[in-house]
């Protein structure tokens, strides 16, 4: 196929990357700890780790793991954590040791952690307390899973009395841990205590083995473990360091993560940033916006990762302009499309524009992004990254020309060998040419910039019509009194669909009728919304932030009487 987008590289970005510069993921971890290792490599609330201590701690849980519990090459260990200094412990533990990461949303459901455990075949996992009891019920559903269990607590990798301090007010003040109990539990920190005097094996490591089961497809239906090998993982980081690294100074970067860490988009930046010797900022709770800021205000950050949610939570929070952004550098969103309206306001707060990526758990996670020497916001996902092929293709996927909507497909080394222990569910998402298949709608313009329209399920069909959500979604938050808004389909007996919009107002005397003003300067006819219905509660999201549509669709009207 021809990349016409080649072309258009910025300066110095390189058509393809070196894929074998790394065997593995510990490899890089290794060659950071060498060369950074007196420099800090995490903090969070207020604690640090450096290099040399991240090599320290994972180093022992790695052959804790090995030693103690008696695990072998290839098995799985699930993590159920937020942002904490342990993640990345336990993460690089579990990697070194030449086992798998499955990596958990701590805020799952009793149905949803016992399917993962299930389907993964965990034989262990490292899991925060406060979220201990769910994973208490899901053992006593289950008397035949048999499961090693390591707990922590929060402040388990602070300074002792900042330890003590934060477990105790975490537990007794502010009662956060739910009452718990499973037998044989195992202390993260005396896990690490009885690693340090054991041997670490060394286990061979390359390309094809794999790095991590990372669940995707629970909002569309059962989750299914993407299966990412280490040669998947380290030639995205290859991928997405050469995109950036053009501005960034090995050592001297100070990265801010408040996406959790258990998703693909912020795992996969995180090791970015690592690799290059950044110290990253982890942010345990970046709802908590009063705490996000104050962390935000304290270091001078050079990097930030989010999603458009996240982006208009801090914009909409009027502390937010006594951060100083002057030392900023990069801004990257993902994981949802970005607004116009969020990205012209964070220009303007800011003096920074949002590069916006584009990826998926499939693809670990980086497919595409806008260069990093745009002025202002693009309204497309940009161009494939170095060594990444990306095409439009039909329903029997053929290519299609330039101009023309069709699913994006995706070939290249940072692409999954498949879901695991789902040949029948990889077959449905590989073509025979071998694209991947996104599931997202979009076209390629002549720069080979592409734009996504929208996810091919979400489409809404007005009289024969293709109407794409995230259009409707655009063009609706440019009011001022819109809060949230989502686009979905409703059924019409003349037009098979109309576009229905369910919104959140930051005007309580917004109206109908003044939505519907607005949207007719902005839209085409077929494309305004039929029906409007205002709710009060935000719009239930994904934990990075991703409306969830079709739950919206699932949910009785709630019709919040329109002010008069």
């Amino acid at each position: 196929m021809d990349k016409i987008w080649l072309k258009n590289y910025p300066p110095g970005i390189a058509a393809e990357v070196d894929v074998h510069e790394f065997a593995s993921l510990r490899d890089v971890l290794r060659r950071s700890c060498e060369r950074f290792a007196e420099l800090p490599a995490y903090s969070n609330m207020g604690a640090s780790m450096t290099y040399a201590e991240l090599d320290q701690h994972s180093r022992d849980f790695a052959a804790y793991l090995q030693n103690t519990l008696g695990l072998n090459k290839g098995e799985r260990v699930a993590v159920m954590m937020p942002n904490l200094l342990q993640y990345p412990v336990a993460l690089f533990g579990v990697l070194r040791a030449g086992l798998v990461v499955v990596n958990v949303n701590p805020q799952y459901t009793v149905p949803e952690l016992e399917h993962q455990l299930k389907d993964s075949g965990a034989v262990a996992i490292v899991v925060l307390e406060n979220f201990a009891h769910t994973l208490q019920e899901v053992l006593n559903r289950n008397p035949a899973l048999k499961l090693n269990v390591l707990s922590t607590e929060v402040g388990d990798m602070f300074p002792v009395l900042k330890e003590v301090l934060t477990n105790v007010v975490v537990k007794y003040v502010k009662k956060m841990v739910p009452e718990w109990h499973i037998d044989g539990v195992i202390e993260f920190n005396a896990a690490l205590r009885a690693g340090r005097d054991l041997t670490l094996r060394h286990v061979p490591l390359g390309h094809d083995d794999i790095a991590f089961l990372q669940y995707t497809g629970g909002t569309t239906g059962v989750a299914k473990g993407a299966v990412l090998t280490h040669g998947n993982l380290t030639a995205n980081l290859q991928q997405l360091g050469a995109w950036i690294a053009h501005d960034l100074l090995d050592g001297r970067e100070l990265f801010v993560c408040p996406l959790p860490l258990y998703h693909v988009f912020a795992l996969s930046s995180s090791l970015v940033f690592m690799k290059i010797g950044a110290h990253s900022i982890l942010i345990t709770n970046p709802r908590d916006l009063p705490a996000f800021i104050h962390d935000l205000k304290k270091y001078p950050f050079t990097a930030i990762v989010g999603v458009n949610t996240l982006y208009r939570a801090l914009l909409d929070t009027p502390e937010f302009a006594e951060v100083d952004t002057r030392s900023l550098k990069v801004v990257i969103a993902g994981g949802m499309a970005v607004q116009r309206v969020v990205a012209e306001r964070w220009k303007k707060a800011t003096g920074k524009p949002i590069i916006e990526a584009y990826g998926l758990t499939e693809t670990s996670p980086g497919v595409t992004a806008n260069p990093l020497n745009i002025v202002d916001w693009t309204g497309t996902i940009g161009m494939p990254f170095p060594s990444t092929e990306a095409a439009v293709l039909d329903d029997d996927g053929r290519e299609l020309a330039l101009g023309e909507v069709g699913e994006i497909g995706i070939r290249g080394p940072q692409v999954m060998t498949g879901y695991w222990n789902r040949p029948d569910e990889t077959a449905k998402v590989f073509t025979a040419e071998g694209w991947l298949r996104t599931g997202d709608m979009g076209f390629m313009d002549e720069r080979g910039y592409f734009k996504i329209t929208d996810r091919k399920k979400d489409m809404i069909i007005v009289s024969g019509f293709k109407v794409f959500p995230n259009q409707i979604e655009d063009a609706v938050a440019l009011h001022p009194g819109v809060a949230e808004v989502a686009a979905i389909g409703a059924p019409d007996e003349r037009s098979g669909e109309v576009v229905k919009i369910i919104v959140v107002r930051s005007d309580p005397a917004l109206t109908e009728q003044d939505l519907l003003a607005h949207c007719r300067q902005h839209l085409t006819d077929y494309k305004v919304p039929k029906i409007i219905e205002f709710r009060t509660e935000p719009l239930p999201k994904t934990n990075l932030g991703k409306i969830l549509r079709r739950q919206l669709r699932a949910l009785p009207e709630l019709p919040v009487p329109t002010p008069p």
